[in-house]
């Protein structure tokens, strides 16, 4: 089970637009509005943001010598180049100066951090050593020696905490959070049957396997998840309070990802850095540990390089990095951070957008005020990702309402499908061999709801009991009814396209982006199952 610091929140986890809308138009039929009525308990309209207390104090850019307009030519230099996010929050002198969620996305809602994991999980490590648990030149298997096989390499032997920090364990392969997640056993027993093809020390291969060690490293030597021994020593002072991360079997938390908290979160996390583990005055993390882990040890994949599970930047700047490009940048020189949150296929995409825009944008003293940070609060407030739903209708809605199709044979195991349609709304009923799970959708306004509706495959094999989803629907001809499932707590969005035809339909599932397959086998049902 995942720990958790918001006992209210369900284990939810979990497209390209331009920012703000435009590219992705989901509302093309005609058809008359009709009303949302007597939605079923758990189910509603999307709400406004509620107003969230994260503890940060705010101010006009310029006060805090940050260039409004730098700000809105990078918010342009991203619409323009199709990318999609989801939140950005700018932070400099210990003051927020601006901040903008993409809706359906909301500051309050948690999002999934994937790799930038990697850098929280080096926090538990730096103060772990600061409490003499362990050392940098320990080695890994002295730590798990019931996991190490009879024949182990010398290679293996000698691998040490540090060739784990850096990413120089002597793997020639990268092992994703992906391959691991379906398995039942001991990822610690896996780490040790990875070939260590590379003297230790010597060779970059970025691998979750080295993240999820130290994360069991941790666990090992406190007696406590990464995540419950982060609580009172970084998470509780920082004011972090709503936050999941994933186990692996025997309680270890994932420690490479599975982390997901709020944009302020992150936020948070890079100023802590940016200040030298500095919170409010207090110390949290060590100062000589924040120093030593943000700068370059290893090669990396670029000119910059990579050090204790930070990736180096431009200058001195410094970033948490992950997949589908959430980030928290430093900038150290500038006192200033950056988190993002988003849906984009490969990071370079975005990175020289940051580094044209930032650290320039800021100056060493304060900024003449000037119309551009009202500009700039007025396109914050406006970022939408999901244009507005048209409401449209079909014929067919009576004669298939309530009607169960069998599913043919197919790979994803799925048995039935049913639909039914009232009150403006499409209830998607589906049973597989996980269960039975229901998603339903507003035509002419997205609904809000807890699922449980499978999804691994499209999800980079994240497979929880339930995700939150905003879900709308629309006709794009009779016998046509589409679906867009955006899972706000993810980077991930799934088109649901149907065809009813013949007395049949089939169904055809694709998702926005992933490490994997991004469209799933169609499915071919006929009524009367």
């Amino acid at each position: 089970m995942p720990a958790s610091l918001a006992s209210t929140l369900s284990r939810r986890r979990f497209g390209l637009l331009a920012m703000g809308g435009g590219a992705y138009l989901l509302g093309g039929c005609t058809g008359s509005m009709r009303t949302l009525s007597s939605l079923p308990p758990g189910i509603a309209p999307v709400g406004p943001a509620p107003r969230i207390e994260d503890g940060l104090e705010r101010a006009v850019p310029e006060e805090q010598g940050v260039s409004s307009e730098a700000v809105l030519a990078f918010l342009a230099d991203v619409r323009t180049a199709g990318l999609e996010l989801h939140s950005l929050m700018l932070m400099r002198n210990g003051k927020v100066v601006a901040e903008g969620w993409w809706w359906p996305y909301r500051a309050d809602r948690i999002h999934m951090t994937h790799s930038a994991t990697k850098s929280v999980t080096a926090a538990a490590v730096g103060l772990a050593m600061a409490e003499g648990r362990f050392g940098l030149d320990d080695k890994v298997v002295s730590f798990y020696p019931e996991f190490v096989p009879a024949d182990a390499s010398a290679n293996l032997k000698a691998m040490t905490v540090r060739d784990l920090l850096v990413m120089e364990t002597g793997h020639d392969v990268e092992t994703s959070g992906s391959a691991w997640r379906p398995l039942d056993g001991s990822w610690v027993a896996e780490f040790m049957k990875i070939p260590v093809v590379h003297t230790p020390g010597t060779f970059f291969k970025y691998t979750s396997a080295s993240t999820y060690m130290l994360s069991a490293i941790v666990s090992r030597t406190t007696g406590q998840s990464t995540a419950d021994y982060l609580r009172p020593r970084l998470l509780d002072p920082l004011g972090i309070d709503r936050f999941t991360w994933d186990s692996s079997p025997g309680g270890i938390s994932t420690g490479a990802n599975g982390l997901s908290w709020q944009t302020a979160s992150m936020l948070k996390f890079a100023a802590l850095h940016a200040q030298d583990g500095l919170w409010n005055g207090s110390r949290v993390l060590p100062e000589n540990w924040v120093a030593t882990a943000t700068r370059r040890h290893s090669a990396g994949e670029d000119e910059y390089g990579y050090g204790y599970q930070w990736w180096m930047g431009p200058g001195r700047a410094y970033y948490a990095l992950g997949l589908f490009t959430q980030m928290a940048v430093v900038f150290p020189d500038h006192g200033a951070s950056l988190a993002i949150f988003g849906a984009i296929k490969g990071s370079k995409k975005l990175k020289p957008l940051i580094w044209k825009h930032f650290p320039s944008a800021f100056s060493e003293s304060r900024i003449p005020a000037s119309d551009a940070a009202e500009a700039l609060r007025r396109r914050t407030a406006e970022l939408r990702l999901l244009p507005a739903l048209m409401g449209s209708s079909s014929p067919l809605e009576a004669r298939l309402s309530g009607q169960r199709f069998a599913i043919a044979p197919n790979d994803q195991d799925v048995a039935w499908v049913s639909f039914d349609f009232s009150d403006g709304r499409c209830a998607y009923h589906m049973v597989d061999s996980h269960g039975d799970h229901r998603i339903v959708a507003g035509f002419g306004e997205y609904l809000e709801q807890d699922t449980s509706m499978t999804g691994n495959r499209l999800h980079h094999e994240y497979h929880p009991d339930t995700m939150r989803v905003v879900a709308g629907a629309r006709w794009i001809s009779s016998d046509q009814l589409e679906m867009t499932w955006q899972f706000v707590e993810t980077a991930f969005r799934d088109t649901v396209l149907c065809t009813f035809r013949d007395g049949g339909v089939s169904i055809d599932r694709s998702v926005n982006l992933n490490s994997n397959e991004t469209r799933l086998p169609l499915l071919q049902g006929r009524a009367g199952g």
